[in-house]
């Protein structure tokens, strides 16, 4: 199918991409968030220009022509941008054969248990306890993220000793019973990245993600290969070679691509192809209630090396105001602490109408 047109519904924090084949098929996809309306600037000028009239069935070339003859921009923009195209190109396969993603992954619809992510660093001890308690009361979640440092904090935390009193304050709180996950967001040198690791250890916990700064891969290497908790990484990568360097040099135990960061579903099913072949799960980075956490669900059902849990952001309108509204029902509920990939045709769900009319609308058209 050949694309006729490439609209783009955003504000500065979300987009939605609807693409329109000539056969009049149509899709939705979205931009990665934050600073959507520049990526949908980028989507338009540098996209739109190689894809419109292209044949979307070999989907890998048409995003490596974009990349390819956009050399001279091999960042995180052109690839948020890329994700846009390539989400709404895969809804419209599904709505045009009637099927879910899930299944045109080679996966099922169904449960997909999830993990409860904190976004929060301002917040005590105790009181991010207490209302993950809540959640594992109401919801039945029995995966538990915290934050530990300052984000990208050069060994600082975001007040003296929190790090300190929260990984063992959690794990009191919750009980012996749940997997516990923290994040450092690229906090610490590898030496005081070690020293933690081995208090989460203490305390019983399985996930320590991205302890240094995210681009010196080296110094991951260093505190996974130091500690026996799985250190895990990757969310903020969007050039392949990069990925297959930091899985060939094992910098990581577990890898987790952001979908809409990477470039999309099929640019993602490369990064899992590499995973297989080093025998490395999957635990996808999607941080909040956006699309991106709905695609994360249709790929977790379908890949052979999918990690234990999907990521599901707790935080609600104090946190991402942005997130209120965006679907005509949502598709995030949780129950026994699991979300739930439908089986309607494609992403399985529909974008907000008066969402839509409140956007900024840009369109790139095809022309013979």
């Amino acid at each position: 199918m050949q694309l006729k047109t490439i609209e783009t519904f955003t504000n500065q924090d979300v987009g939605f991409v609807r693409v329109t084949a000539e056969d009049g098929s149509q899709g939705w996809g979205q931009v990665s968030t934050y600073h959507s309306d520049i990526t949908c600037q980028v989507l338009h000028r540098q996209v739109a220009p190689w894809t419109l009239g292209q044949d979307t069935n070999d989907l890998d070339n048409l995003l490596d022509v974009v990349a390819e003859r956009e050399h001279k921009f091999p960042g995180s923009y052109l690839r948020r941008a890329m994700g846009g195209l390539d989400t709404a190109i895969w809804d419209m396969r599904g709505r045009k054969l009637g099927k879910p993603v899930v299944e045109l992954l080679g996966g099922t619809p169904g449960p997909v248990r999830a993990y409860a992510s904190s976004m929060k660093r301002d917040i005590t001890p105790k009181a991010e306890a207490d209302r993950l308690k809540i959640l594992r009361d109401t919801k039945g979640f029995d995966a538990f993220k915290v934050r530990a440092g300052a984000e990208v904090g050069r060994n600082q935390d975001e007040w003296p000793g929190r790090t300190e009193e929260i990984i063992p304050t959690i794990r009191k709180e919750l009980g012996a019973d749940v997997d516990l996950l923290v994040d450092a967001n690229s906090c610490y040198s590898p030496d005081r990245a070690i020293e933690v690791g081995h208090i989460l250890q203490d305390n019983g916990y399985c996930h320590y993600e991205e302890p240094c700064p995210y681009w010196e891969l080296e110094q991951t290497k260093l505190v996974t290969d130091a500690l026996q908790i799985n250190v895990t990484g990757g969310e903020q990568d969007c050039d392949l070679p990069t990925w297959r360097r930091m899985i060939e040099m094992r910098a990581v135990d577990i890898i987790q691509p952001d979908i809409l960061y990477l470039g999309g579903i099929n640019r993602t099913l490369r990064v899992v192809e590499m995973a297989i072949s080093a025998g490395l799960p999957v635990t996808p980075h999607c941080a909040n209630l956006s699309m991106v956490t709905l695609f994360t669900m249709h790929l977790l059902k379908a890949i052979p090396n999918a990690g234990k849990y999907l990521e599901f952001s707790i935080e609600g309108s104090d946190y991402y105001p942005w997130q209120d509204g965006l679907f005509i029902e949502s598709p995030y509920n949780i129950e026994n602490g699991h979300a739930y990939v439908v089986d309607l045709p494609g992403w399985g769900v529909e974008i907000n109408p008066s969402w839509l009319d409140r956007s900024n609308y840009q369109i790139s058209e095809f022309n013979l």
